[in-house]
């Protein structure tokens, strides 16, 4: 039997709509304004199916649909179209504080939430040492949650809605609060659901998550499924099509550039060897980091660099010391330069990209530009990995050479 079963689904939102109910006297007068309402088509013949104890994976861009589908699976939205089957308590997770009073302490909140979803008060006494130990809001456990952060909120939701066991578990985003720790733990206690029987729908921008949780996933683009089938090949289609972020950023002309009277930043980006630009990129392939800077007085020693950082601390750091231009006076004008990172170096996760141009004797920071661009660092397939899908930690993740003596 299938926990979830989902058959053409559609949801269409009337955009301008007049409130339903009381309308007062002047409301007469719009009638013929609201008349001219447009329809929104955010779902449009969406199915699939999950399996018991498969964790099940939905990305795709903001606007995509995604948040409408899992409030749909958790009768927050009703359907315009379609049929929807779960088979076994649901427990959601859909955004930060969902379902939490903000008046009643985290303690009363937890109690609350679990009595919501059907569990005595003698089996949530017994989880609540441990939601509140994962969670890590215990000194704050009695204080009313309208006080706690929004990391906190999350937090503490996700606990709750880990530990309670449901049957089917749907988490929107809840990896994208949080520090790195609690990301962590989050992915390991996921891996546990599935691993107990528990059925889990995710919704994640990160690739890696998918990849690392899902055996099957479905990408949805302006409504619609545009691919279902292994999280590899999804994800992959994901990344074909243009989904992710595009990691490039362009500066304004004149004097408003990060740099001096030197020289001025014009542009950074992440590149294939191909060309196009990237917001992702697999750590199985080559990939190039494109900085574009424009020396406005010639005649002196610049020496760009780009520094990549993980979430734990900088990567690699990187000049332009194979370059012709290294260590020579430079003509006024603009240059493009292209770091090349080879495949299977560095480890995934989301990679901040510094840019930064410098002189020596005497040492001069004509511009260092931090977050100059973002990127997706995921791996498809093969590589330092291998078989194992657990977490390895690490900024870099080289694929070096074994042999075996015997």
């Amino acid at each position: 039997m299938k926990a979830v079963s989902v058959e053409n689904l559609s949801k269409e939102f009337k955009l301008g709509a007049p409130p339903q109910g009381y309308r007062t006297f002047k409301d007469l007068f719009r009638q013929k304004r609201a008349a001219a309402t447009t329809r929104f088509v955010a779902l449009d013949g969406v199915s699939f199916q999950v399996g018991r104890g498969e964790t099940f994976g939905i990305i795709g861009r903001n606007g995509a649909g995604k948040s409408t589908l899992l409030k749909i699976l958790s009768s927050i939205l009703r359907p315009s179209r379609g049929r929807i089957e779960l088979n076994g308590r649901v427990g959601s997770l859909l955004e930060v504080g969902a379902g939490f009073h903000p008046e009643l302490t985290g303690r009363e909140n937890i109690f609350l939430s679990a009595a919501i979803l059907g569990l005595k008060h003698s089996e949530i006494v017994q989880k609540l040492d441990e939601i509140v130990a994962f969670s890590g809001v215990a000194k704050h456990l009695d204080e009313p949650v309208k006080h706690y952060s929004s990391g906190m909120q999350m937090r503490l939701a996700f606990a709750v809605a880990a530990h309670i066991e449901p049957e089917i578990l749907l988490l929107d985003e809840v990896l994208a609060v949080g520090d790195a720790d609690f990301q962590k733990k989050s992915v390991e206690r996921i891996e546990q659901v599935g691993q107990h029987g528990q059925t889990v729908v995710l919704v994640s921008h990160n690739i890696q998550t998918v990849l690392r949780l899902c055996r099957r996933a479905l990408c949805l683009d302006q409504g619609r499924v545009v691919e279902i089938g292994s999280a590899a090949d999804v994800t992959a289609h994901y990344l074909h099509i243009g989904c992710a972020n595009r990691g490039a950023r362009r500066y304004a002309e004149g004097a408003y550039a990060p740099g001096d009277q030197l020289v001025r930043l014009r542009g950074v980006r992440v590149r294939s060897t191909e060309g196009g630009t990237l917001g992702t990129v697999d750590i199985g392939h080559e990939f190039g980091i494109e900085m574009e800077f424009e020396v406005l007085e010639g005649g002196h020693t610049l020496f760009p660099s780009l520094t990549v950082h993980a979430e734990r601390g900088p990567v690699l750091w990187a000049t332009d010391a194979s370059s012709p231009r290294h260590g020579h006076p430079r003509p006024a004008g603009r240059y493009t330069e292209i770091a090349w990172i080879p495949a299977n170096l560095l480890s995934d996760g989301v990679l901040r990209v510094t840019a930064g141009v410098h002189s020596f004797r005497p040492h001069v920071d004509h511009f260092i530009e931090p977050d100059a661009v973002v990127f997706h660092a995921v791996e498809t397939s093969g590589g330092a990995r291998g078989q194992y899908t657990g977490f390895i930690d690490g900024a870099v993740r080289p694929l070096l050479r074994w042999t075996i003596e015997t």
